[in-house]
């Protein structure tokens, strides 16, 4: 096993203080065949939203090009859980140090890009229904990949601090290996900037930032429909809307518990197994955002039943979808409707 030599032996104290054996092993080894089957479940429903859009859509507009970009994002975070899993059945880092600095970044990778990719999907919905002349021509192929580029290179830079801070050590005293975020010193690094650096840009960045940008841009679309009453407005912007308030939901309790200060030991027992909690509500957007591109959207959901049929000819007499949504006409004509 590949241990850290240049970090502070005196770590084992640091675990005493911080109340490391606070029975949260037992919870972790519990939640961790959680992880497992939302690993599974989700592969399987992203591959199936990533195959519709190859087989129906092609990435003709611009809002596939980011759906598909959001599906990667959730397949990226999610292909971290089957490691963390084995981690915390074990209570102990079985893998290398490489790996761990990995793990950790591709966790914090997803999870920035999706929320980024949640705000570019609501800001350009919010384009085509607040300006939808004048948007066509800045919504082409071109604004969507380079969108997509910036998205994740900020993504990614955001990722250089918990891979720096990542790494495995022992602790001495129970001869077990962890992988965590180490509070420590490192040669020539600023551990405890890092730490503070790393809190407000998820929190301002990441949390802040494009929750105002999607509240403003659900306003002004709400207003748009409302003032011109057509029922299909509403139906581009349903999908989207749906994703981002579970998107909220579900990682808001994460970040409030973040945000909480710990003094005692009980307290951090408390913020432990919260944080345990709260984790885990936030995995299941991750586990079922592929059900709600696949059976919110209408569009999505011919798509669905066409390939049902398509597989398995004898669900015709129970399926009722129209052939016609193949042709090109429908197909243009659905181009704007989730």
């Amino acid at each position: 096993m590949e241990t850290t030599n240049d970090y502070d032996s005196n770590y084992t104290d640091y675990l005493d203080e911080m109340c490391s054996n606070l029975g949260g092993n037992n919870l972790g080894s519990r939640l961790s065949i959680i992880y497992y089957f939302m690993f599974l479940f989700s592969l399987f429903g992203s591959g199936l939203v990533l195959f519709i859009i190859h087989r129906f859509e092609k990435l003709t507009t611009v809002t596939n090009i980011f759906l598909l970009n959001l599906v990667l994002s959730s397949i990226i975070f999610m292909s971290s859980l089957p490691f963390i899993g084995v981690y915390m059945q074990l209570s102990n880092w079985i893998f290398n140090k490489v790996m761990c600095k990995i793990v950790g970044s591709i966790y914090y990778l997803g999870f920035y890009s999706s929320v980024l990719f949640l705000t570019l999907l609501t800001f350009d919905r919010h384009l085509a229904v607040v300006y939808s002349l004048s948007a066509l021509r800045v919504r082409n192929r071109s604004y969507a990949v380079v969108s997509c580029i910036m998205v994740w290179v900020i993504s990614s830079l955001a990722c250089i601090q918990p891979m720096l801070i990542h790494t495995t050590f022992v602790n001495n005293i129970e001869h077990k290996t962890y992988c965590d975020e180490y509070s420590g010193s490192i040669s020539h690094i600023d551990v405890h900037m890092l730490k503070i650096s790393g809190f407000y840009i998820q929190l301002l960045l990441f949390l802040i930032l494009p929750l105002a940008v999607i509240i403003y841009c659900y306003i002004r679309i709400a207003i748009t429909v409302l003032s011109s009453r057509i029922v299909t407005k509403f139906r581009t912007v349903r999908l989207i809307f749906i994703i981002v308030v579970f998107f909220f939901l579900s990682w808001t309790p994460f970040n409030i518990v973040l945000l909480m200060h710990d003094n005692t030991c009980e307290e951090k027992k408390r913020r432990f197994y919260a944080l345990q909690v709260t984790r885990n509500i936030a995995y299941i957007y991750f586990c079922l955002s592929p059900i709600f591109y696949t059976f919110v959207g209408k569009k999505f959901q011919t798509y669905f039943k066409l390939m049902l049929v398509k597989q398995f000819p004898v669900l015709q007499k129970h399926i009722s979808v129209s052939y016609n949504n193949r042709t090109n006409s429908s197909t243009k004509s659905m181009q704007n409707e989730l």
